[in-house]
């Protein structure tokens, strides 16, 4: 009785006040279903690590040292995502691989940003991160640069990435017009052989390893993925990455991140502060797509729908599904679906090798 008495001498209002994020993430996840296999455990995690004289903190502390710290879970996840990702549509027209890295505009504008704000450069570059609605590269980055706020940066990644079928149509609609909104597009589905399916990503892992070699690890993890799942002979494995790797890493992640929550370190103002910078970069990586599509009809006699632009973002295959939802909108035999899927994943490719162009950039400075 001493004990449970001496316990609530030692719970304080801040962690109250954790035990309601952690409700909150709880509830999105279970009746609003955003991201529940890393909202749910992450909730959950937060209200444990915020009990007084928690013995949870040393627990988790062990397994964030052991997959977060050396950026095990993130590069795990990479392998089923990848695995989930079909570059058919990118493959039969490639061009679509220049919204995915004109929709990184808001990762560059967003870490200017920061540092002006006084965010250290390590923490203004992890940040900067959020904008690509891509959790595991904003996990590798901030784990990589060391940043001191991981957790919120995290939080805000992944709450981001629930959010953009939200974000996206009111980003969307600012900046286009119900005329640009209503474009065609003519789509012919070109044959795609195996080897082609095969050799691609082998193909971007050599070449993201020239350009960008601190994106290696997470192009590679993301591209061997892909291989499981197109090389044909390795079903069983690739079903597995899909399914039972992804949920377990993003499950573990979202308990193991619950410990960089305490209140004493999430409960200060550059928390909310990251929460809006971290919707600034994605609201612009989505600009930027978007005007690059309206560029591009400047001088093109057939005419891009500038919504695709927009799905050139990380958010796979959520981006894509809202542009194609809001193309029907405007017209119902109006299908930009493919289109969308091709940028949605050329953005995914694009999203990591930005993360690896921001650790070489500011990896040696900090």
């Amino acid at each position: 009785m001493t004990e449970i008495f001496g316990n609530l001498t030692n719970l304080t209002m801040p962690m109250v006040i954790m035990w309601v994020i952690g409700a909150a993430m709880i509830y999105l996840a279970i009746v609003k279903e955003m991201e529940p296999t890393l909202l749910l455990p992450m909730g959950f995690g937060c209200i444990l690590c915020n009990m007084p004289n928690s013995g949870m903190i040393h627990t988790l502390d062990i397994l964030f040292e052991a997959g977060v710290a050396n950026e095990l879970f993130p590069l795990l996840l990479f392998i089923g995502i990848g695995a989930m990702i079909d570059f058919g549509p990118l493959l039969a027209d490639p061009k679509l691989l220049l919204f995915g890295a004109a929709a990184q505009f808001g990762i560059f504008f967003t870490l200017s940003m920061a540092s002006l704000l006084g965010f250290e450069l390590r923490d203004a570059a992890s940040i900067a991160i959020i904008g690509a609605a891509d959790g595991p590269t904003s996990i590798f980055v901030a784990q990589t640069l060391k940043s001191n706020y991981t957790a919120a940066i995290i939080v805000a990644a992944y709450s981001y990435m629930a959010l953009v079928p939200i974000v996206q149509p009111f980003c969307i609609k600012l900046v286009t017009t119900k005329e640009e909104r209503s474009i065609k597009m003519d789509y012919t589905p070109g044959k795609i052989t195996k080897t082609t399916r095969i050799l691609f990503p082998i193909v971007v892992s050599i070449i993201a390893s020239l350009v960008a070699p601190d994106s290696a690890a997470l192009v590679g993890f993301l591209m061997f993925g892909n291989l499981l799942r197109e090389c044909g002979v390795l079903r069983s494995l690739s079903e597995a990455a899909q399914n039972i790797l992804a949920s377990l890493v993003s499950l573990l992640l979202g308990l193991t991140v619950a410990v960089r929550m305490q209140a004493d370190s999430f409960l200060v103002p550059e928390t909310l502060m990251i929460l809006g910078l971290g919707l600034i970069a994605f609201m612009f990586d989505t600009f930027g797509g978007v005007f690059f599509g309206k560029f591009i009809n400047l001088f093109s006699k057939k005419k891009i729908n500038p919504m695709v632009g927009a799905a050139g973002i990380s958010a796979f295959p959520m981006s894509s599904r809202v542009i194609a939802k809001m193309a029907r909108d405007e017209d119902p035999y109006n299908f930009i679906l493919m289109q969308a899927a091709g940028a949605n994943v050329a953005g995914q490719v694009a999203s990591v090798i930005a993360g690896g162009l921001i650790l070489a950039m500011i990896g040696p400075l900090v």
